[in-house]
């Protein structure tokens, strides 16, 4: 399904980013690697080392990456244990950096998917921080986070919110060019930070624990996420897949009491 198509996946190392990379290799694709650490998996028919928290080095990164990529799947991240800052730089701004300075390298249809979250679920609530984010870089990220409170948890929730709603804002940003965008949020995804998840994320998430049937594993996710790459998935764009076990599902009918 994939034949003769070139992706670049993000996070590449472990959990759903090493996943999705054996699953694209798996369906024909060629996969070209970023992370900051070197994958011990075999997916990789080349791989680019990058702290994306460094915007030099996503600069950098965009200069090495190969011309006419068909896909990007970013998937890289930190979990809401890191400083609010770091959270926001690498789930949020290296994101819009890469996937921005790489659009001239991708080929005509090509399939951009960006990684978001169940925790995303309330981007709604916050369009004013929403608005205010276009206009932040990785020299006002911590002025922002003053700003509006971001701390703690709330600083994954929010890189969430923003990654689904700035998925939807560019639905037809590259069409003329047939390029596409669009998210997958996976509610909890079994990985060895699972835990700090749930100690971090709060009341919500453990009682979401609580009502689902099993957390999520990266191979739950991968497909979705390769999905999204392939020509069937042409007519998606600025859709948010909530691959999540019906916990989204679950929470909208919760509020109407239904």
């Amino acid at each position: 399904m994939l034949e003769g198509k070139t992706i670049a996946v993000t996070g590449v190392a472990s959990g759903i980013g090493a996943e999705t990379a054996v699953t694209l290799k798996a369906m024909g694709a060629s996969v070209v690697g970023v992370d900051r650490v070197v994958p011990t998996h075999d997916a990789c028919s080349a791989f680019h080392h990058a702290d994306l928290s460094d915007p030099q080095a996503i600069d950098q990164l965009v200069d090495v990456l190969p011309s006419g990529l068909n896909g990007l799947c970013n998937i890289a991240g930190v979990p809401p244990t890191a400083p609010p800052d770091l959270v926001l730089k690498v789930n949020v701004l290296a994101l819009k950096r890469l996937t921005t300075q790489l659009i001239d390298k991708l080929a005509d249809g090509a399939s951009i998917v960006n990684l978001a979250s169940l925790a995303g679920f309330d981007w709604a609530r916050s369009v004013d921080e929403i608005n205010a984010f276009n206009a932040v870089d990785f020299d006002t990220v911590d002025a922002f986070c003053e700003r509006f409170e971001i701390e703690g948890a709330r600083s994954y929730f929010f890189s969430k919110e923003y990654l689904i709603a700035w998925t939807f804002m560019n639905r037809w940003t590259w069409r003329d060019r047939n390029i596409r965008m669009n998210c997958v949020s996976p509610g909890p995804v079994q990985t060895p930070i699972l835990k700090d998840f749930i100690a971090t994320l709060g009341e919500r998430v453990e009682e979401d624990m609580k009502i689902m049937d099993r957390p999520a594993t990266p191979a739950d996710i991968a497909p979705v996420v390769a999905f999204l790459q392939t020509d069937g998935a042409r007519w998606l764009r600025g859709a948010n897949l909530t691959a999540d076990g019906g916990m989204s599902s679950h929470i909208a009918l919760a509020r109407q009491g239904l």
